[in-house]
């Protein structure tokens, strides 16, 4: 009586599968296409990452800008001066420090934006010539079966 069991090692889904209407696919140009992401996400990361430093390194001008402006806030309190002129002082620095945190408040954001858009915008353009590659191969594969 011939063997007529295989191994598994001597499957082969090609044949198992002949029959049905579709193909196999294209692996290289899915391995083509896994390449672009990897490097989509690579790009974004290396975007993202920059823009984390870049806010960073700002948020630490920012601070030291502070305390530069509160040690010339600590002398000029130091000084004998009248009453009025110190409330004025007081009251003009504290105007000040209001403005500057709501500009660099403001600022902070948009930086955050842009660095947010920016990667957004990457991933959104792959994502969507990833889909458009799809219904390429999709295609030209109804377009063989026919």
């Amino acid at each position: 009586m011939p063997d007529t069991q295989t191994s598994f090692f001597e499957f082969d889904p090609n044949k198992m599968f002949a029959d049905f209407p579709w193909r196999t696919f294209d692996v290289e140009a899915m391995w083509a296409a896994g390449r672009r992401n990897a490097e989509a996400f690579s790009k974004a990361n290396r975007l993202a990452v920059e823009g984390a430093q870049d806010l960073a390194r700002r948020n630490v001008e920012i601070m030291r800008q502070g305390f530069e402006d509160f040690s010339t806030l600590l002398r000029d309190l130091s000084q004998p001066v009248s009453a009025e002129e110190r409330i004025a002082k007081n009251t003009e620095y504290a105007k000040h420090m209001i403005e500057k945190g709501v500009s660099h408040g403001r600022e902070i954001a948009m930086m955050a934006t842009k660095t947010g858009t920016e990667t957004a915008d990457i991933l959104h353009k792959r994502a969507t010539e990833g889909l458009d590659e799809l219904r390429t191969m999709t295609s030209a594969k109804a377009k063989k079966q026919v």
